[in-house]
């Protein structure tokens, strides 16, 4: 990797990542679960040469509020995430393949075996965002009222990392031997069995597929808490941040990086990428004129519901034009500390209305308006500046926004020795400059 290109990533939505995009997206109307519409999307992120296609994901659909959710269909109608990129993997060649999988949620067993399966699929292409979910609605699909505390899903995170590290490494790179003339598979001395005994997780086995063509995935983590930057420090190669202006995300990115030498480990080896959205026009009043025709296409309802579930506080029939009421605010949060200190800053500091918030807020992510030009310059200031290694692309409408970065911006880039002209290896560890990991287990 070229030390002066930038990472980019690809948060893909069917439709964008914006409340009203499917309102405005150029995408078949079943574009959800439509593999061909995917497969189009995923090729037009590889025209670009981006590093990364990357799937949220949550195991649940929303049972209350429906019909706020009618009018934004967030994770209401959508493809389990492995079983997309899987696909995916097979029509595009060089392009990263991530994915969230939740500790809360899964068995070490079974995710380490899903994503050491995509690796393989996808020649050495596969990332694993590492989570806890923050999601009450996928708890009830799995036996609990509601999520356990902020720390408990954190320290259960910890021991399943760890387990799911182990098998990773169940296999040496060179145990499998095919050897027909002494009948001989593999070398048992080159499989070593995970046997784990912790506070959550008892295991004893080994992972029943060869060791992966990256060594293991990327690791991926979106956590902006303690323990988040704690163990983005000391284990993640990849780190969605949240900090919506140039000095935050330039203290985050201090702060991670500066506790990686505790870990005996190079910050060349962790990538951290501000969350990213563009509206490219052929002046910046041009495209500050896109966004307003977007932003005024939310639903007051909609734009209720979404404060309300960072906010983690019910805001139904509360006036748009006046501010959020002080006693509905909680006094802290339980799902994304991030979000939840950007939606009461802008509350208490800003002074901003009901409306005033939900048409700007956008999960610590920047929209940014303006030419080809205009956009690569602010890139530019934040890598340059040290917040970022590159960005997460959170388009607003997809495939329409998408075309445009793709077409617009990425020449822009390209012509200023920002980014690749074309990818030059084939593991999304290779795209990203970073090491391969050597097995635990081999001399």
């Amino acid at each position: 990797m070229n030390d002066r290109h930038m990472v980019l990533g690809m948060l893909a939505y069917a439709t964008g990542q914006h409340a009203a995009s499917w309102l405005q997206s150029t995408a078949p109307a079943d574009a959800t679960t439509n593999i061909e519409y995917w497969r189009s999307v995923a090729a037009l992120a590889e025209e670009g040469m981006l590093d990364l296609f990357f799937l949220a994901d949550s195991p649940g659909a929303r049972t209350e509020k429906l019909n706020d959710f009618s009018r934004f269909p967030y994770m209401m109608n959508m493809f389990e995430p492995i079983s997309l990129l899987s696909a995916l993997a097979g029509t595009t060649k060089h392009i990263g393949l991530g994915a969230t999988g939740s500790t809360s949620f899964y068995e070490p067993y079974n995710l380490a075996r899903l994503f050491a399966s995509l690796d393989h699929l996808s020649h050495g292409r596969a990332g694993w965002n590492v989570v806890t979910t923050a999601s009450d609605y996928a708890a009830r699909n799995f036996g609990l009222d509601k999520l356990p505390p902020h720390g408990q899903r954190y320290a259960r995170a910890r021991e399943f990392f760890d387990v799911v590290m182990r098998l990773w490494d169940t296999w040496e790179d060179d145990a499998f031997l095919a050897d027909k003339a002494n009948c001989r598979m593999f070398d048992p001395a080159k499989f070593h069995i995970t046997d784990y005994h912790g506070e959550h997780f008892k295991l004893y086995g080994g992972l029943n597929i060869r060791r992966t063509p990256q060594g293991r995935p990327v690791i991926i983590q979106a956590g902006s808490s303690e323990e988040g930057k704690s163990f983005a420090a000391e284990a993640a190669e990849v780190v969605f941040s949240s900090d919506p202006t140039f000095e935050e995300a330039k203290q985050f990115y201090a702060d991670v990086k500066g506790r990686m030498a505790r870990f005996n480990r190079d910050t060349s080896q962790l990538k951290v990428l501000p969350g990213l959205s563009v509206m490219v026009g052929s002046s910046k009043a041009e495209a500050e004129d896109k966004y307003r025709e977007l932003q005024s296409l939310i639903h007051p309802d909609v734009g209720r519901m979404r404060l309300g579930m960072d906010l983690e506080a019910d805001l139904t029939g509360l006036p748009v034009d006046e501010p959020i009421p002080e006693h509905v605010i909680p006094q802290k949060a339980n799902l994304h500390q991030a979000y939840f200190r950007q939606i009461t800053a802008m509350i208490r500091e800003q002074k901003l209305t009901l409306r005033q918030i939900y048409s700007s807020y956008d999960r610590g992510k920047v929209t940014l308006c303006g030419t080809p030009e205009q956009i690569v310059d602010h890139m530019e200031e934040w890598v340059d500046g040290g917040a970022a290694d590159g960005f997460m692309l959170a388009f607003h409408v997809i495939p329409n926004d998408t075309t445009d970065f793709v077409r617009k911006v990425v020449p822009e880039l390209q012509r200023r020795g920002r980014f690749r002209k074309q990818y030059t290896g084939t593991t999304l560890r290779e795209h990203l400059g970073l090491e391969r990991p050597a097995n635990r287990y081999a001399r």
